[in-house]
């Protein structure tokens, strides 16, 4: 089995998403011994965001960005041969950090992993599964005054299922920035809710 790992918050050793999505694949892989892990840390190294650059590029046109669109298509290979992916990702701004955004503009590719059918879009990535190792300061949950406010899990979760990875696990640690107290008890519930994976 193949696990690919990403990572894209800028805080390093002090990110809570990290530190989850680290457990997060360390209890998948206690769960399926041998396991390979793929690990890409998109805030060190991220993809350049799409550009007329590469639009050119893609048609043909010579251009400079050879080390990028190798990079790109390394992602997407690398999604495509994976059973697992799992997706640390802290809320910044109400969304996704853009290298995480960069990393999904390479792998949402229409013919490659979705295409269009007489009845709508039809995702292509079958029969994998996928985790959110998400963090945020606030309180964005169902239910929460600040509910219609949250494009962060929403869209990852909407973007999965498009590709067809239906159905993802979300662990999540939020309000993080109230108090000392609530971090705590929101980091303890994310690490109970880790160790209770069977799957």
């Amino acid at each position: 089995m193949q696990i690919l790992h990403l990572d894209s918050s800028i805080l390093g050793a002090a990110s809570v998403s990290r530190m989850l999505s680290s457990n997060i694949v360390a209890h998948l892989v206690a769960l399926h011994p041998g396991s390979t892990v793929i690990y890409r840390d998109l805030a060190r190294d991220p993809a350049l965001h799409l550009s007329s650059e590469h639009l050119a590029a893609w048609q043909g046109k010579d251009g400079l960005l050879t080390e990028d669109l190798v990079k790109g298509s390394a992602y997407l290979e690398e999604l495509q041969e994976s059973q697992i992916v799992v997706i640390g990702t802290p809320m910044y701004n109400l969304t996704i950090p853009t290298p995480l955004k960069a990393w999904i503009d390479r792998i949402a590719l229409v013919g490659k992993t979705f295409h269009y059918t007489a009845n709508g879009p039809e995702g292509l990535l079958k029969n994998k599964q996928a985790y959110i190792a998400s963090s945020r300061g606030g309180m964005y949950s169902p239910g929460s005054p600040a509910a219609p406010l949250e494009h962060q899990e929403s869209y990852l979760i909407g973007l999965l299922g498009f590709l067809g990875i239906k159905h993802p696990t979300v662990i999540r640690a939020e309000g993080l920035a109230i108090n000392a107290q609530a971090k705590d008890a929101a980091i303890n519930q994310a690490l109970e809710d880790i160790a209770a994976i069977n799957a």
